[in-house]
Order: C-alpha cells, then structure tokens, then sequence
C-alpha cells in the first residue's frame, strides 16, 4: 500500500461568520456515532457544521459535521460516544448551533500550532525507593499567525476586529489540500495595528486560543 504525507501549503483558513439559532439537544445516545435528538423544526440537513454544547466536557464545545438526519435525530460524523465513562449516559444534553456562513482569513503567513502536549506528574511513596510517572492533563492548543494587512475595509478585517474585542468563541475551519477539513472553537485575539518592519509585508497578528478538541473530517 502506498504512504501519502499530507502538507498544509496551500490551506484555506475561515471563520464562522452567521449562525443559525441555538436548538435544543434533549438527548444524546452512547454509540460509536453519537445520535442526537434536537427540538422539532431544527432544521437541520445532512452535513450542516454544528457547534456543539453538553453536559459531557468531552464533547462540549465541539465541533461536528451532520452525517445523517432522521426526523429529530441527527447523527454526528465521527463523535464516538460509545464509553460511560467518559460519557455518562443521560448527562450529555444541551444544544446545538449552525455554522450558516464563512468567511475566508486570506495571506497567512507564519501559522504555528503549540499545545496539546501530554503533561504528567512524578511521585514517590515511603515505602518505595522507586519514582512513579503518572499522565495528568494535556497543555491547551492555541495557533499564532500573521495576516497580511490589506487594509481596515478588507472583508475578514472588521469581523475578526469585532469578535475579537466581544473575546467572542469563534468556529474556525481549515480545508487542506488534500480533502481533509478541521474544524475547532477558539476566542480570538486580532491585533488591529500591522506590524512595520523594513523590507517585510505587514501583518496584523491574530491569536487563536482553542476551546475543545478539533474535529478532523477527512
């Protein structure tokens, strides 16, 4: 079988611009594709993008693509929710909201991932003369980048300057190359100054600092 790698080169980054009205989320179902059941007349069609609310930490703030739609039970794409332990039956209610419209960051340049490193903690008891290495929790993921400036009447500028300000939680979409899309929530930090440094494009540096676990769609 033959390896493919994937490159980012060439990625659209956007941002969730419209949303539909929150819809309630009665139920959740522990299943290898989380089934959800949503209020009637939600609305929601097979590969609507859906940001997520729940009782269940795992999935709260998540989020996710509409696979499939059966009066008022929507199937997420992907979401296994099948443990109990993590995801504790009947506790996982909450809401949904569409993502109805995007908005495309254009001239990216110097996008850099940090976070999500696995954390652990080092213990030692009396009666041991040995050392004990214990996993705990995982760093929080931001992304850090410049957007070229083109201008304060540029179409993403005015929109980011404002979800910015209101430290609004944003759905974010990047659509590689290759067929992959990640979706992922994340308050915003747009600096509305460029940057001014001789021979250099300026840019104006955006801060993404992530909510949950992206969502890979490939």
């Amino acid at each position: 079988m033959a390896t493919s790698f994937g490159l980012p080169d060439g990625s659209i980054l956007s941002f969730g611009t419209t949303l539909g009205a929150s819809k309630t989320m009665s139920a959740i179902s522990n299943a290898s594709e989380a089934v959800a059941t949503l209020e009637p007349s939600h609305g929601v069609v097979e590969n609507d993008i859906l940001i997520v609310t729940s009782g269940w930490l795992k999935l709260n703030k998540r989020i996710v693509r509409a696979d499939s739609v059966s009066t008022n039970d929507v199937t997420f794409e992907d979401i296994n929710t099948s443990s109990t332990t993590v995801y504790p039956a009947g506790s996982g209610t909450g809401s949904i909201q569409e993502v109805t419209a995007w908005t495309q960051i254009p001239y990216i340049k110097d996008f850099a991932g940090q976070g999500g490193e696995q954390q652990t903690v080092v213990e030692e008891f009396l009666d041991s003369d040995d050392q004990y290495e214990f996993f705990t929790s995982r760093t929080p993921r931001r992304y850090n980048m410049g957007v070229a400036f083109q201008g304060s009447t540029a179409t993403h500028f005015p929109l980011l300057r404002a979800a910015s300000d209101a430290k609004t939680e944003t759905a974010f979409r990047i659509v590689f190359p290759g067929g992959s899309t990640t979706y992922f929530l994340a308050v915003p930090s747009f600096d509305v100054v460029p940057t001014l440094n001789k021979g250099q494009v300026q840019v104006n540096n955006l801060v993404l600092l992530v909510r949950a676990e992206p969502t890979i769609y490939g």
